[in-house]
């Protein structure tokens, strides 16, 4: 079976960043294609800022949308989106979009509210008790995860990069995220294949 990851970063998270290097990794050792995606030309200050936040979105979904554009999703038996902050958005929304989108599954590092606005299928997320992005203590995520019914991993003291400010204890958190991670590809993998055996 064919699988394809496509990495979506955030605006200053880059694949190069523990969360999606290590996720990347994991992907591809579990037999993956992976796609990385790269933009530019965001705004600056976007936090806080609604209008500079539809921009820069509107700037990564094009490029995005550039990038994948001789991509057939339909010819992979899996598909897998791992998306960072705004990436989280692109990739909810091309998924909803894609002839694809019922073998489309999404791992959403420290999602936003807007994430959320598109119907997309499988997903976990990750996000962090102290995220400015998302108003830390009152953030909703938690919260439309479980309305969803999307696991959703609650990282204490964690900001927006799910890290706090003791390094040990970040790479302990960076573990458990990878592990669940790791099990959120198996899981769909084994099913997708016992589907397959099963026709």
């Amino acid at each position: 079976m064919k699988k394809l990851a496509v990495i979506f970063p955030g605006i200053g998270y880059t694949a190069d960043k523990p969360l999606l290097y290590f996720c990347r990794r994991i992907a591809a050792e579990r037999g993956y294609e992976v796609m990385v995606l790269t933009y530019s030309g965001f705004p600056k200050k976007v936090r806080g800022d609604r209008e500079r936040m539809k921009e820069s979105f509107r700037i990564a979904l094009e490029q995005a949308e550039q990038s994948l554009g001789e991509v057939d999703f339909c010819s992979y038996g899996d598909v897998l989106f791992v998306g960072k902050s705004i990436g989280t958005i692109v990739a909810a929304k091309i998924a909803s979009e894609s002839p694809a989108k019922d073998k489309i599954r999404l791992v959403l590092y420290t999602p936003l509210p807007d994430t959320f606005a598109f119907p997309f299928g499988e997903a976990i997320a990750f996000t962090g008790t102290e995220d400015p992005w998302v108003g830390k203590e009152k953030s909703p995520i938690f919260g439309i995860c479980e309305k969803k019914g999307i696991p959703c991993m609650l990282v204490s003291n964690a900001n927006h990069s799910l890290e706090s400010k003791d390094s040990f204890q970040d790479m302990k958190e960076l573990y458990r995220i990878m592990k669940e991670t790791e099990q959120f590809l198996i899981k769909m993998i084994l099913l997708r294949e016992s589907d397959r055996r099963v026709i």
